[in-house]
């Protein structure tokens, strides 16, 4: 859906806030239509400076004069942030969270009406427009909330709708993915200077390596293991560098990350609700 028109106002202002403002712009929108408010009054400065989207100091009215309301905060300052500003949202306003381990009943326990609230799970590689975002819906969601928050994380990368309990399956995956995906990165590049390449061009190989194979797997449309098959020649390379990571379980170790992960989520989940 178009977005032409509709105020979108983010509460918080940090990295993940810029990146989905900045990716607004990106994809055609006003920055007068944009409007963000901060405890912090330079952030503000700079927001607004950067972008010249607008600065609002109070939370409350920012939500009254914005069609959607993202709530870019920590999660520990979620019920605070809600407590302001839950009689002073506009009609037919659409709330979409992106404060990790919150749940949506949480957030609906504030409001003094039905409004829509959107879940969201996005991941930092939305500050280069490639974001991964997972999307639950509310018990008030209709499918217009569903589509803005649709339009508005594909302005920063793909997302996927998903049962909100697994968001913390998410969490595990996705929105701790790229950490995992990093320190594979930094071990690999580090293989590649043992082996007398010089750090830049370790880096960049190890680098474009991982993302030209993410684009395979997502415009091939193959399941992985059919991609892998196809680098794999009889007793080649590859299929002695697999037989090193299959003997120390890079595939366990991965696995168990996820699960450590979104466990971690639950425990902060549990603690909201």
């Amino acid at each position: 859906m178009s977005l032409q028109n509709i105020k979108i106002g983010c509460l918080g202002g940090g990295a993940m806030a810029e990146a989905l403002l900045s990716g607004l712009i990106k994809s055609g929108l006003a920055p007068g239509s944009l409007y963000v408010s901060d405890i912090r009054r330079e952030r503000l400065d700079y927001l607004s400076s950067v972008l010249k989207i607008n600065p609002v100091d109070d939370n409350s009215i920012l939500a009254a004069q914005v069609d959607i309301l993202i709530i870019a905060v920590k999660p520990s300052a979620v019920g605070r942030v809600m407590a302001e500003i839950s009689g002073s949202l506009a009609a037919g306003c659409t709330l979409m969270s992106i404060a990790a381990g919150v749940p949506i009943k949480y957030i609906e326990s504030f409001l003094k009406a039905p409004f829509g609230v959107i879940r969201v799970m996005p991941n930092t590689p939305c500050l280069v427009g490639e974001g991964a975002c997972a999307v639950s819906s509310g018990t008030y969601a209709a499918a217009v909330d569903r589509d803005r928050a649709s339009a508005v994380f594909s302005s920063v990368g793909r997302t996927a709708e998903v049962p909100e309990e697994l968001m913390d399956a998410v969490t595990g995956l996705s929105g701790s993915g790229p950490a995992y995906m990093f320190m594979i990165l930094e071990a690999l590049s580090d293989a590649g200077v043992r082996e007398g390449m010089s750090r830049d061009v370790s880096l960049l190989l190890s680098a474009q390596t991982m993302l030209g194979s993410a684009k395979m797997v997502l415009e091939k449309n193959e399941h992985p293991a059919v991609l892998k098959n196809m680098v794999t020649s009889p007793a080649g390379t590859t299929a002695e560098g697999l037989l090193a990571l299959e003997k120390k379980g890079l595939r366990y170790a991965l696995m168990k990350a996820v699960d450590k992960a979104a466990k971690r989520s639950k425990e902060i989940s549990g603690s909201l609700k």
